[in-house]
């Protein structure tokens, strides 16, 4: 079987092309940036360069056709141009997208994100996928994830000839990922707010790639949050890993964030309120569960 997976560069699609490899399957990977070295283990991986909004994706679509393609590409990272982001991440999906449907790929995964639900101090525990996306009002940096989101939401209900699975989610740690989450908690000291300590969810890249090629496999179609094993306190996960915390007041938070770090504005609300995901529709649709503990997840970070 021949499978299309975006996002190369990071480490979510290279253990999602590690897992497919062993068991037996072509991989093509894509990644507008430089993958650099894929290691002999992914020797066997037919690697290319392309833009997701550009005309050389569609060169890659000629090498298929694929049965499956796993859009892991989001690109999440605020050090990019908004343009960029919003180029690849909408442009770019919805021309993905469209070449699914003309290419006959059997089946798709696109990867969003938790935080299109947003967290705010009305939000419920736990959200469902029908809960609001509460993300967009205050922080436009969300605004590509969140229109990414909703236009795969909408594609996979008008395109069922494509089983189509959108799947939001939690934060995604582990010792080969370099999102932002996993950066702050390599700092040496890791902001927590005076006054808060709210429930936080994790899951470990390798699970997260399970979920995605459970996806691929099966049948159901539409919108899934993917959660960790539990949800625990900010401050005992950061006990679980070995922090040292920087305890500010909220008066102060936005100095820190502005002057001091490259920690994103929007990531501070997750810091004060619950944003606790409900994933129980998709371990039903797709009998999957995570096989990490909340302890070896976080343990994993720092390596």
């Amino acid at each position: 079987m021949k499978v299309l997976v975006t996002g190369m560069a990071g480490g979510l699609a290279r253990e999602a092309a590690r897992q497919l490899l062993a068991a037996g399957h072509h991989v093509v990977g894509v990644d507008y940036r430089d993958p650099g070295d894929l290691g002999a283990e992914m020797r066997a991986v037919e690697m290319h360069r392309a833009h997701y909004h550009k005309t050389a994706i569609e060169d890659v679509f000629r090498r298929g056709p694929f049965e499956f393609v796993l859009h892991l590409g989001r690109v999440g990272n605020l050090s990019e141009r908004a343009e960029k982001r919003f180029d690849l991440n909408v442009v770019g999906s919805k021309k993905l997208l469209s070449l699914c449907l003309t290419s006959d790929v059997r089946r798709l995964v696109v990867l969003s994100t938790f935080h299109v639900y947003g967290a705010h101090p009305h939000n419920h525990t736990p959200i469902s996928e029908d809960d609001p996306l509460r993300a967009g009002p205050d922080f436009p940096e969300l605004a590509d994830a969140i229109q990414l989101d909703a236009m795969a939401a909408e594609w996979a209900y008008r395109h069922p000839q494509v089983g189509a699975v959108v799947l939001r989610p939690t934060n995604v740690v582990g010792a080969s990922i370099h999102n932002t989450l996993s950066r702050v908690l390599r700092y040496e000291r890791v902001l927590k707010l005076a006054g808060f300590n709210p429930m936080t969810q994790f899951i470990h890249h390798a699970d997260l790639a399970r979920a995605v090629l459970a996806a691929a496999h099966g049948s159901e179609r539409g919108v899934f949050n993917v959660a960790g094993p539990t949800a625990i306190p900010w401050q005992t996960a950061l006990d679980v890993i070995g922090a040292r915390k920087l305890v500010l007041p909220s008066s102060l938070v936005s100095l820190y964030v502005s002057k001091m770090t490259a920690f994103p504005a929007y990531l501070v609300n997750f810091l004060k309120y619950p944003c606790v995901i409900s994933d129980a529709a998709f371990r039903r649709a797709f009998d999957w569960e995570p096989l990490r503990s909340m302890r070896d997840t976080l343990q994993d970070v720092r390596g």
